[in-house]
């Protein structure tokens, strides 16, 4: 059970949940109902674990033939490729039943971010923005818990900016994550911002990219929250995507515990902004 726990890597799911919370809360008039909450849960569940698997699954060969990422359960032949695929079809079974069971019309748009898992991965054989859709895909996250409660998009703009800010930060974390392969990227002919610009430059553009998903995150104090305590937390975002960029280096640090950490941030500055 543990080795499939660690295929679908089920903690980063940690980045997204608070993600798909604060667009529901954003979009909440009013506290929703425990089942609500828990099929969203589901379902945010079920899609990460589909998408991650759907990683796992095209980058196989990539992933064996790289010495960070050779151990990992499927590229190291610990799990085979059946098994994989039963992990994305369970995943699939509680992100499309969950959709449903919240509302048809969920089930109905469901495809749409499934279709951004299948193509992100292809990405970095062809392009050095393939750290965009890696950012494309987590800022589904608020938009798919806005759409849970409201079942369509009228006045959607707290819910994009939301989403602009999880896309840039996102984008700009995937950048220094990408550092670790810089030299394994540039031999296999994949593209990162690293491995073409060299890392100075690419984690100058993962800074810019964070002063543009703060920008986004006191457009939306600016434009509906504006309280003390959730002014607190918008600082205290900012501090931290701040301190990811003074410890770029160190990645482990930067793009697990920092970043864990801004998503419950932005959770509570969603959640405090909206008393």
């Amino acid at each position: 059970m543990i080795k499939y726990f660690r295929f679908v890597k089920i903690e980063h799911t940690l980045f997204s949940l608070p993600l798909i919370y604060s667009g529901v809360f954003l979009a909440a008039e009013q506290l929703p109902s425990w089942k609500i909450l828990l099929l969203i849960l589901v379902a945010g569940t079920g899609a990460r674990t589909a998408a991650l698997a759907l990683n796992r699954i095209i980058d196989k060969e990539i992933d064996r033939r790289n010495p960070r990422t050779a151990g990992r359960e499927l590229a190291g032949g610990r799990m085979k490729l059946g098994d994989a695929l039963a992990v994305l079809g369970l995943g699939l079974v509680f992100y499309l039943g969950a959709a449903y069971a919240i509302a048809p019309i969920c089930l109905y748009y469901s495809p749409i971010p499934l279709l951004v898992f299948v193509g992100y991965p292809y990405m970095k054989r062809f392009t050095p923005l393939a750290h965009f859709g890696v950012g494309l895909a987590l800022s589904m996250a608020p938009l798919a818990g806005w759409f849970a409660i409201t079942l369509n998009f009228h006045q959607p703009f707290p819910a994009i900016l939301l989403a602009l800010f999880t896309l840039f930060w996102v984008s700009g974390f995937d950048i220094i994550y990408s550092t670790l392969d810089e030299e394994f990227d540039r031999q296999e002919g994949l593209y990162s911002l690293p491995s073409v610009l060299g890392p100075k430059k690419a984690l100058t553009i993962s800074a810019l990219l964070h002063i543009l998903a703060f920008s986004m995150l006191l457009t939306l104090f600016l434009w509906q929250m504006r309280n003390m305590i959730s002014l607190f937390f918008l600082l205290l975002a900012g501090a931290l995507l701040y301190l990811e960029q003074l410890k770029s280096s160190d990645v482990q640090l930067a793009f697990f515990r920092i970043n864990i950490i801004i998503g419950f941030v932005v959770f509570l500055f969603v959640t405090t902004g909206r008393i």
